[in-house]
């Protein structure tokens, strides 16, 4: 199956059993990874463009392993010795590179809708959000629905708690539109200046309360406190009164059910969002997440690129 979008911007492109797919692709390529040599001719000849315009250590370099285990030449952008820094424009930028004829170009942008602008130059390369400001991370919702499918059968029924600044969290967003979508029920929690009204609308339950989100909750997906986005506005007393109301400690966790796994899209801000002991304990399948990256990327390039492949070839 190839993906029936030419993009991939945002979860609400997907159907469910579009994402099934993906996940179910992203399983058989995992084992590419666990080889001695990691490396497929799957993709040989295309070429990957990792346009990064924000900080990125996961997802940048997931991608940049993904498309070189399945046989494509990749190229990183930088913008600290990009033309951005003699004031070319993001339109201009995109036109340059999409001029370079890649195949594919992931794209992270702190402004939302930024790869859903390129997009509309794009005749014959394919586009991947790879995070767009406060708006979505569609991948990164891909792989953490495949890290909750090696610990439970189906992500019908769970009970998900997505913990911590939802406000300006592109991970909740996505996450909770796959989760709402996949018949799971979500439950978002913070301080209720770190939830933004209205987020109910993505058929989530919200909660101000720790407890009350964690009460027999199946995963428990803590979030970072993105200071780089809250603008120096005082949006809680200090991070020892957010850990005491909102950080994931083993006297909260009690509350989830025993055998809860726990998340996070990382970077982790240890002690701030989350105990130290929890992050690396038994529950903790944090690391996971970051190894099904690499196959959930895999998987993304070659439905998106790898049946196109074979057809030209044969």
């Amino acid at each position: 199956m190839a993906l029936k979008s030419r993009h991939l911007l945002g979860i609400e492109d997907l159907a469910p059993e579009t994402i099934l797919e993906i996940l179910q692709t992203a399983v058989s390529l995992r084992e590419i990874s666990q080889r001695r040599i990691k490396k497929v001719p799957t993709l040989r000849g295309r070429t990957v463009i990792n346009a990064f315009f924000e900080p990125s250590t996961r997802t940048r370099s997931s991608f940049e392993i993904a498309a070189k285990r399945m046989g494509a030449d990749t190229i990183n952008f930088s913008t600290a010795t990009s033309s951005i820094g003699k004031g070319e424009s993001l339109k201009d930028t995109g036109l340059t590179l999409l001029a370079m004829r890649p195949d594919v170009i992931i794209v992270r942008h702190p402004q939302a809708g930024a790869p859903a602008y390129l997009s509309r130059y794009c005749t014959r390369t394919h586009i991947i959000n790879g995070g767009d400001g406060v708006h979505a991370h569609p991948t990164q919702a891909l792989l953490d629905a495949m890290t909750i499918l090696d610990h439970r059968e189906s992500l019908e029924g769970l009970t998900v708690a997505i913990v911590g600044d939802i406000s300006h969290s592109r991970v909740a967003r996505s996450n909770a539109l796959l989760l709402t979508r996949m018949g799971a029920h979500v439950r978002v929690c913070g301080p209720p200046t770190l939830i933004p009204i209205g987020f109910e609308e993505y058929g989530v339950d919200v909660t101000y309360d720790l407890p009350e989100a964690l009460r027999e909750a199946d995963v428990v997906m803590m979030l970072r406190t993105q200071w780089e986005r809250q603008r120096n506005e005082v949006l809680f007393p200090s991070i020892r009164e957010y850990f005491r109301l909102y950080g994931l400690d083993a006297a909260k966790m009690k509350g989830a059910c025993k055998d809860a796994i726990i998340m996070h899209p990382g970077p982790i801000n240890r002690g701030v969002e989350i105990d130290p002991k929890l992050a690396d304990g038994p529950h903790s399948v944090i690391l996971d997440q970051v190894s099904n990256g690499v196959a959930l990327r895999m998987a993304l390039l070659y439905l998106i690129l790898g049946e196109q492949q074979e057809t030209e070839e044969s």
